[in-house]
């Protein structure tokens, strides 16, 4: 991995950094001598990661407790980082809500919308321009290995996570020319609390094991400023792949209803 701190700036902002890949990242980042700051929605989680932070690396942890729902987050975050030396900006909040869409509340499933695609949006447009002007930085935005095919019971999830592996890659060019990198991440299923507390699913019914969310942040980490887009896993780059190249879109879709069908904890031919 290229010396981080040297590479972007003395500062790298995570979202999400409370728990899982999130926290992942910032454990990576400061371990690189990277100073991090913390974003996310529970203080005690962030204090305490940062202090542990502190005294493992020696690096500063900024605490910023934010609901990155709430109506101009992004421009409150963008002013709380304005006197640090940020220069990497890893997109990684977020939730899901499976089932019927039209079962699911409508508020719920804009609020997907929003944590995962307007948010990253605005991530990348505040601090990417300013990473231009200056000619240095790179933004890391968390997309998903089923960002390749329309997945029933998921289906909003997985086309805002669709749009984001679409806006990062294309990104990746734009911001080539003025020194930024940009890359997108696409775990498949990784042992997170998002994943033990996601609304609607039992993900422990799904076959197959779950990545280490520090594997996810290092496989990000060390292919930033090589590639547009990092798929972690073996078996997850086989099955994109395959949903990309070698099976009709139709038996794509099928096949992840029943996949995603049989882990639903409520019975989507009930659902109302």
């Amino acid at each position: 991995m290229k010396d981080l701190r040297a590479a972007y700036g003395q500062y790298a902002v995570v979202t999400g950094a409370s728990s899982g890949i999130g926290e992942q990242f910032a454990r990576r980042l400061a371990a690189a001598g990277v100073d991090v700051v913390l974003v996310a929605r529970r203080k005690d989680r962030l204090e305490a990661l940062a202090a542990e932070l502190s005294r493992a690396y020696g690096t500063t942890g900024k605490v910023v407790v934010l609901d990155l729902l709430a109506p101009g987050a992004v421009d409150d975050l963008w002013q709380q980082v304005a006197d640090l030396d940020v220069g990497l900006v890893v997109a990684n909040a977020g939730f899901s809500f499976a089932g019927p869409l039209v079962a699911n509340s409508l508020a719920d499933e804009l609020d997907v919308l929003t944590i995962h695609g307007a948010v990253p949006l605005q991530l990348a447009h505040r601090f990417g321009r300013g990473f231009a002007q200056r000619r240095r930085g790179a933004i890391v935005l968390v997309s998903s290995s089923i960002a390749a095919s329309p997945v029933p019971f998921e289906a909003n999830y997985a086309a805002v996570k669709a749009y984001v592996l679409s806006l990062g890659q294309a990104l990746n060019h734009e911001l080539k020319k003025d020194g930024v990198d940009v890359l997108v991440v696409s775990p498949g299923q990784t042992q997170t609390e998002g994943l033990d507390n996601a609304a609607g699913i039992d993900f422990g019914r799904l076959a197959g094991s779950k990545m280490d969310p520090a594997r996810v942040a290092r496989t990000a980490l060390d292919n930033l400023g090589k590639r547009a887009h990092v798929i972690p896993g073996a078996v997850n780059r086989a099955a994109d792949l395959m949903g990309k190249y070698l099976l009709p879109r139709r038996w794509s879709v099928r096949l992840y209803a029943s996949i995603i069908g049989r882990a639903l904890t409520a019975d989507p031919g009930n659902a109302r």
